[in-house]
């Protein structure tokens, strides 16, 4: 359901929420070897990130990336919407053009309806807080 770009960006932004304790930025260098994603592809998602105030960045020799704005105020729908859009909680899933409930529902339709509205939910009412102090207490891992 969600690209490879958008599962990076999401571990990104977790990894940067675990990692906010000092206040200080952190380097793309060391995201990329921790997170084990190329660096040019990685930059161009956290800059993306950074545009979108989901991240501040700072350029230089101490600069790199931190959280744009509270972690409690980042859900994973805001990340999700702008990496790969929303059209995935609205289109069909098997890519048949005019699936609607009123017109001609594909084969899958009502058994997939129900399943991506309680993803979208679940996306929307997801923070990032919330991720990160469950992986601070221990209670999920955060395998890279």
């Amino acid at each position: 359901m969600l690209s490879n770009t958008c599962k990076y960006a999401i571990r990104a932004v977790i990894y940067l929420a675990v990692n906010d304790g000092s206040g200080s930025k952190i380097g793309i260098k060391k995201i990329s070897k921790d997170l084990k994603i190329p660096s040019p592809f990685l930059g161009k998602i956290l800059q993306l990130l950074s545009k979108h105030k989901i991240l501040s960045s700072t350029k230089g020799p101490n600069g790199g990336f931190g959280l744009g704005k509270n972690k409690e105020n980042i859900f994973l729908i805001d990340i999700v919407e702008i990496i790969d859009g929303i059209d995935s909680f609205h289109n069909c899933i098997i890519g048949v053009k005019y699936c609607t409930e009123q017109e001609a529902p594909c084969a899958l339709h009502s058994r997939y309806a129900e399943l991506r509205e309680n993803i979208r939910k679940m996306f929307e009412a997801a923070t990032i807080e919330m991720l990160s102090k469950d992986i601070k207490a221990g209670k999920r891992g955060f395998v890279i």
